[in-house]
């Protein structure tokens, strides 16, 4: 009897065996795909449009954040926003940076009525503008801004900001960052430009697509990778008149030449969701753009992932652009033109209207199928559906010493010198200096917008253990030698008379200008050119007779050519970020040799936009490329020499790579780096074609008489352009690819057969 009691529990364990390993086994092996479909079909109506709808952390709080950190979730709006309307998604910060622990509190608090009392537990996906690191997590890592990023000219330094963005985001429980911006910025009136990654096409493709590859490396489930998002599809950045949020004017083959090819970028390298132009392009509002949203973004870009709205746009088809006679048209539109979320932001409205739209047949349900799939692929790709809680292990290495560091190396690369004249820099330590003007004491003006606060104005919030730029020299070189006065404000004469007497009793004066933080329409303005409080202040301190050294810091070039031949030495420091004024003091007194590169042209005059891709006529006859300062141009305490440019044949077809070689060699005495920079001009085309555009880069390190040889490898896509029927093609002719001083001239034939 026992032998066969033995059999009869081995048969049974066996068969329970047997049974289990199938549903288990299901699990494991289940595409995203066939859960999200599993799921959706699940689904009531009202538990799709939920997913369909955003809004802000305001509309479920209670108290009003503050520098004391009281704000508060208000857990029965919460509950209503999750239970009674679905909500698939919040944003946002409720005024002020928060602490970490503050953030864990919260999203906890959102997934535990998520996941505990809704009838499916599908997780929230929360979202935040994190675009120089973690700005909303008090300590976190505060980069230098886009512009600056890309000033590196460094693919390892913007893939490594993205990685450490992501890690103190996603430790912050927040697993999606609204963020990179791929709008291209060609408009340097804007009050955005800062955000963006420069003028040119090539760099800020290279340099967004290598932080997307940081922000969420292989697998964006990874405990310290984030979904990104890329903003703001498209044409955003190109305002006629300069002012945010207005219109602009792109012709089809303008858009496919120059504001497409990054978001194009941006897909290939992955990123999951995109974010919506606020204004309109030709007319058309982007949130009602069915050609751009649809025929482009999906069928031509092959883009997978979610659109998301910005911020209130789709009520504003109706409010403000009138293409809607109506709220509920206004949804209709957006809808049906391909967003996928409403970021509503503050109440439900979305929801309701979009369910009385499609319980009429006006919106059918395979589009809210199709908008709810996208939405479901990126929560299970984000691994939510298995952990959507923070990561408290993740607090642990939170803003280390090495995450500093990696941040004081890119605003140190950052830096552009525009002028040294009589090598009056790098200044010696031993100089008696005076530190004046508007941006040398505050935290805010190396930061810019988007830190700590929306407008990131608020200098009493900034941590006091980083370094003003005053600060940081003083630290450099001890206060008895460095003397600061402030001089003027940003719109104000404070103490000219004293600073003046001061800078007489200086050996040399650091003389910082440029602007306040600002950001989105905040920061319109109706003239490039530095106010005249600033100019002014600048004339009366070089008159002191007194060697000037100029450092600008500013989200946009502003125009100053009225005082440029006054300054001895000029520095461009953009927004460095937290770092920045270490950084800057390094750049002043030798301990880094500067290596920065400008990312956008560098107006001379106003009215003199002209950017450095301009088309032949540009700089025919009267009319000619005259910045103050051109794009990709930078000084160094060394000097480079280039030498044997080479080219691997003087004929190609197109479907054949063309190998590019140069020699770059530091003639000076001091060690370097140096972006080597290739430009390529089709001297022919049936459209006109740009006198150069660049194609290739590569940073690289010299010592002192090293030389190095630096090759790039062009092929069809490099000499590809938009023909006259709006489609990619190239077209056979005599090309020159000029790196440094040197060029060569090759010609393009077609493909034999």
């Amino acid at each position: 009897m026992n032998q066969l009691l033995k059999v009869f529990i081995m048969l049974i364990v066996i068969a329970l065996t047997i049974g289990l390993k199938p549903a288990e086994s299901n699990v494991e092996t289940q595409t995203t795909d066939q859960r999200v479909k599993d799921l959706v079909s699940k689904m009531t109506l009202e538990e799709k449009v939920g997913q369909m709808t955003q809004v802000t952390i305001q509309a479920v709080s209670k108290v009003q954040g503050t520098g004391k950190q009281q704000h508060q979730i208000d857990l029965a709006k919460l509950e209503e926003a999750i239970i009674k309307y679905n909500v698939g998604s919040i944003l946002n910060v409720y005024d002020v940076a928060h602490s970490i622990e503050y953030w864990h509190q919260v999203i906890t608090e959102i997934q535990d009525i998520a996941k505990k009392k809704t009838r499916l537990g599908i997780p929230v996906i929360y979202g935040i503008d994190a675009i120089h690191g973690a700005n909303y997590t008090k300590g976190s890592t505060l980069f230098p801004q886009a512009i600056n990023m890309a000033a590196a000219w460094n693919k390892d330094l913007a893939e490594k900001c993205g990685s450490i963005t992501s890690y103190e985001t996603r430790a912050s429980g927040i697993p999606w960052n609204f963020y990179p911006v791929m709008d291209i910025g060609r408009q340097p009136l804007w009050s955005r430009l800062w955000e963006t990654f420069g003028e040119d096409v090539y760099l800020a493709s290279q340099i967004g697509s290598s932080y997307i590859k940081g922000a969420q490396g292989n697998d964006i489930s990874d405990a310290a990778k984030v979904a990104t998002c890329l903003k703001h599809y498209v044409g955003y950045s190109f305002p006629i008149n300069g002012r945010d949020r207005t219109p602009a004017w792109i012709s089809e083959r303008m858009m496919r030449e120059y504001f497409l090819p990054t978001f194009e970028a941006g897909v290939a390298a992955g990123a999951p969701t995109v974010m919506v132009n606020s204004s309109e392009v030709d007319g058309i509002p982007g949130h009602a753009n069915y050609h751009l949203l649809t025929e482009v973004l999906r069928n031509e870009l092959n883009f997978k992932g979610f659109v998301v709205s910005d911020w209130e746009d789709i009520a504003r088809l109706h409010t403000r652009d009138r293409v809607a006679s109506t709220p509920k048209e206004a949804v209709k539109i957006a809808v049906m033109a391909g967003v996928d979320m409403s970021m509503v932001p503050y109440n439900f409205s979305f929801y309701d209207l979009l369910l009385e739209l499609v319980k009429e047949g006006s919106v059918p349900m395979w589009r809210i199928d199709e908008a709810v799939s996208r939405i479901l692929t990126v929560k299970m790709q984000l691994g939510l559906f298995e952990n959507p809680y923070p990561n408290k292990e993740l607090i642990n290495n939170f803003a280390k010493s090495e995450f500093t560091e990696a941040n004081l190396t890119a605003a140190r690369e950052s830096i552009i010198l525009s002028k040294n004249e009589d090598n009056i820099l790098p200044l010696s330590k031993e100089s008696k200096v005076l530190i004046t003007g508007p941006t040398a004491n505050q935290l805010s003006p190396l930061n810019g917008g988007w830190t700590i606060t929306w407008q990131g104005n608020d200098e009493s919030l900034y941590p006091q253990e980083k370094h003003t730029i005053a600060e940081a020299i003083q630290n450099k070189i001890g206060v008895k030698n460095a003397l600061y006065s402030q001089g003027c404000s940003f719109t104000e004469e404070i103490n000219v008379k004293e600073t003046i007497e001061a800078a007489k009793n200086a050996d040399v004066v650091i003389l910082c200008l440029g602007e306040p933080p600002y950001c989105e329409s905040p920061g319109n303005i109706d003239n490039l050119t530095l106010n005249n409080v600033q100019l002014n202040f600048a004339q009366k301190i070089a008159a002191a007779g007194k060697p000037v050294i100029l450092v600008m810091i500013e989200g946009r070039p502003r125009v100053i050519s009225s005082i440029v031949p006054d300054m001895k030495g000029i520095i461009l420091g953009f927004l460095p970020g937290m770092e920045g004024g270490d950084a800057l003091a390094d750049v002043i007194f030798g301990d880094f040799n500067p290596s920065g590169k400008l990312p956008v042209t560098y107006p001379r005059n106003a009215n003199g936009i002209t950017l450095y891709d301009y088309k032949p006529i540009e700089n025919f006859d009267v009319n000619t490329y005259n910045p103050q300062w051109p794009f990709g141009y930078g000084l160094s305490y060394t000097t480079f020499s280039y030498s044997n440019l080479k080219i691997s044949s003087k004929e190609i077809t197109e479907n054949e790579t063309l190998k590019v070689s140069v020699d770059v060699k530091n003639t000076g005495e001091t060690s370097g780096q140096e972006v080597v920079q290739l430009y390529l001009c089709d001297l022919y085309g049936s459209v006109t074609r740009p006198d150069r555009q660049l194609k290739g880069f590569e940073k690289i390190s010299l010592n002192p008489g090293e030389i190095k040889t630096v090759t790039f490898a062009l092929n069809k896509d490099h000499f590809s352009f938009i023909g006259i029927d709006n489609k990619r093609i190239t077209e056979p002719g005599d090309f020159v690819v000029m790196v440094g001083d040197k060029k060569e001239k090759f010609t393009l034939t077609e493909s034999k057969n």
